[in-house]
């Protein structure tokens, strides 16, 4: 789970409205506050709300990031909406050290199962969480913790600021979220 190289890159799986793109700005914003080198970018269409989307995120702690392709072969793959891992290969080109980071409510083991996947696999309940602290289904900054005790690509505390401008008034409840998942998350 240590990161020995400088570029990791994320590919974030989510339905439109889930906040997979929030997500991956908040990231990108933490890291650059780190001083670290990071964008964030979506892959959707004319999708309309509920329709599968992608959102990408690179970090470097050394140099710049030049790339502005979508990521093909992750190091880790995030999973908003488990109902989409019968439907779409969310592992296509994961690095074969890479993780699988998805909201459910079942163990990784049973993921690994289920989905025959052959990755390390972290589970976190996401939505109960986002229902519980937020009140609404809305797994992005919930995610976000997971993500970040898997990944370690930047401390949590990071994201405060980010979450906090995009959120307002919303902010400590979603920051909330997504401590709750940093620590709940299972792997």
């Amino acid at each position: 789970m240590t990161q020995e190289k400088s570029l990791v890159e994320i590919r974030w799986h989510g339905r439109g409205g889930q906040g997979a793109v929030t997500s991956a700005e908040m990231l990108a914003q933490g890291a650059i506050s780190e001083g670290k080198y990071a964008q964030a970018f979506p892959s959707f269409g004319p999708e309309r709300r509920g329709a599968p989307v992608q959102a990408f995120n690179r970090v470097d702690s050394k140099e710049p990031v030049r790339i502005r392709a979508d990521i093909n072969e992750p190091d880790y793959v995030v999973v908003l909406d488990p109902g989409l891992l019968g439907k779409v290969n969310v592992t296509a080109g994961l690095k074969k050290d890479g993780w699988v980071i998805v909201n459910t409510r079942k163990t990784p083991d049973e993921i690994k199962s289920e989905f025959k996947i052959n990755f390390p696999v972290a589970t976190v309940n996401a939505g109960k969480i986002a229902r519980e602290v937020l009140g609404v289904n809305i797994v992005n900054t919930t995610m976000l913790g997971a993500v970040l005790k898997i990944t370690k690509i930047i401390d949590k505390n990071s994201t405060y600021e980010p979450l906090n401008k995009r959120f307002a008034k919303l902010g400590e409840r979603n920051i909330k979220a997504m401590e709750t998942a940093y620590e709940q998350v299972v792997f």
